[in-house]
């Protein structure tokens, strides 16, 4: 469970920064990108914000498990 645990702050950590970076390319520096990395970028804040969610969730149920106590 704690690798798990591990894993999952890693993601989401990751799915944060990207999610940051997909946003950034999409609206305040959009002129400075293509069309079709325009495109990946407002699919990629979906995704991302997707990882973000189960990457929490699965946070959550790993701290439970651990019973370490849970925010």
């Amino acid at each position: 469970m704690e690798k798990m645990l591990g894993a999952s702050n890693t993601t989401l950590l990751v799915a944060i920064l990207a999610l940051i970076a997909a946003t950034l390319i999409s609206y305040p520096f959009a002129d400075q990108f293509t069309m079709p990395q325009q495109i990946g970028a407002h699919l990629g804040i979906l995704f991302f914000a997707i990882m973000v969610k189960l990457s929490y969730i699965a946070r959550l149920v790993c701290l439970k498990a651990l019973g370490r106590p849970v925010h």
